[in-house]
């Protein structure tokens, strides 16, 4: 990825300024450049794209024009403020060349800006398309409050591929129409079932209690943190006694996961069912498991190593934008090559104390 090819990408999105006085004085693909390189060093806030800036204008000229210097910190905001987010996003994934192997997971799920909430509007809920096997976003979209997520997962539906991929969301968005999209799609699905679905729900529940004693099933043991914690999953795929069947498009089993966790000597354990067109129990624990990459790789990277839920950019659409800023940052990040492991923590301090190296490693 070079960043010649950033800059071409970024300057072909509409400038949410009034060009029409002609007083615009930073180029709009210099701004975002210096806000994304911000934030893979440790930048949280526009006074942090300023100082970013400052300290490396001269490192930023080699592929940056700055032709009246470094904006300040009021100008980043008005950007932010201002700039499409369903543009910005688009335009970033698509430089960042975000791709499904073949037979992959793409995990679908919300995630609520704390910190976007105002006097004018609820905390913004933006639910993201995360592919597991890659830990690249495929696309997002924001709502106003949580309790839209289901509209959203139908419309995010609509805009990106996800042919040949199994696509695996929680309970909310098993839905019947939410189903069938994804089925017209030539995708797989894995979803979870709770009580949203009731009848549904207690004749899985029913059924597993009764016979999962004769179902094959697929067993796993993880030890760390202080915890034991194994899983068995089991699948049922004659689902003639099942007179719901015809109402989900192309549902061809029902999944059960019992897990059993013991922590500080005491033990739990939970049952979760899942509705799913998979008809290999190896398969279903595959998609399960990896699920969870949404929430282990992306939310709470965003929470913990972006500081995410305690930014205080709220006002008009600068929560939205900048929210894509660190998934890029992230991405970026994660698939930078350094020839060993190095914990994302560590790769960010290393930008901080050496940009040249980092930075040209990731945009190369």
């Amino acid at each position: 990825m070079k960043i010649e090819e950033l800059r071409e990408a970024l300057s072909a999105l509409e400038d949410p300024r009034r060009t029409s006085k002609g007083n615009i004085r930073h180029k709009l693909e210099d701004i975002l450049i210096i806000g994304l390189c911000s934030m893979i060093c440790n930048g949280n806030d526009f006074s942090d794209m300023e100082d970013f800036g400052t300290a490396r204008q001269t490192w930023l000229k080699q592929f940056l024009e700055l032709p009246h210097g470094i904006p300040d910190s009021d100008t980043f905001r008005r950007v932010f403020e201002r700039l499409n987010p369903t543009e910005l996003a688009n335009c970033l994934y698509d430089w960042l060349g975000a791709h499904r192997p073949e037979g992959s997971v793409v995990a679908i799920d919300g995630k609520t800006i704390c910190g976007s909430r105002s006097t004018k509007h609820k905390a913004y809920h933006v639910v993201s398309a995360f592919v597991a096997e890659n830990q690249l976003t495929l696309g997002e979209i924001a709502t106003d409050e949580k309790s839209n997520e289901i509209t959203a997962v139908a419309e995010l539906l609509d805009l990106i591929e996800v042919k040949g991929s199994i696509v695996t969301a929680d309970a909310m968005s098993c839905q019947k129409n939410i189903v069938q999209k994804i089925h017209d799609k030539k995708a797989d699905y894995v979803i979870a079932l709770k009580g949203n679905q009731p009848s549904l729900y207690e004749n899985a529940e029913l059924y597993f209690q009764a016979f999962s004693s004769e179902l094959p099933n697929i067993h796993t043991t993880e030890k760390g943190h202080g915890r034991i914690e194994s899983r068995d999953c089991y699948l049922v795929t004659d689902l003639s006694w099942l007179l719901e069947q015809a109402q989900w498009s192309g549902l061809q089993a029902l999944g059960m996961v019992r897990s059993k966790r013991i922590c500080q000597g005491e033990t739990s354990i939970e049952c979760r069912y899942y509705i799913t067109s998979l008809t290999d129990v190896q398969q279903f624990a595959y998609a399960v498991r990896k699920h969870w990459a949404i929430e282990n790789q992306l939310h709470w990277c965003l929470d913990v190593l972006f500081r995410e839920d305690k930014a205080r950019a709220r006002k008009d659409l600068s929560p939205l934008n900048l929210n894509i800023m660190r998934k890029i940052a992230l991405a970026l990040c994660k698939n930078a090559d350094f020839g060993k492991r190095v914990s994302l923590q560590k790769r960010r301090y290393w930008a901080c104390l050496d940009p040249d190296t980092f930075l040209r490693i990731l945009f190369q």
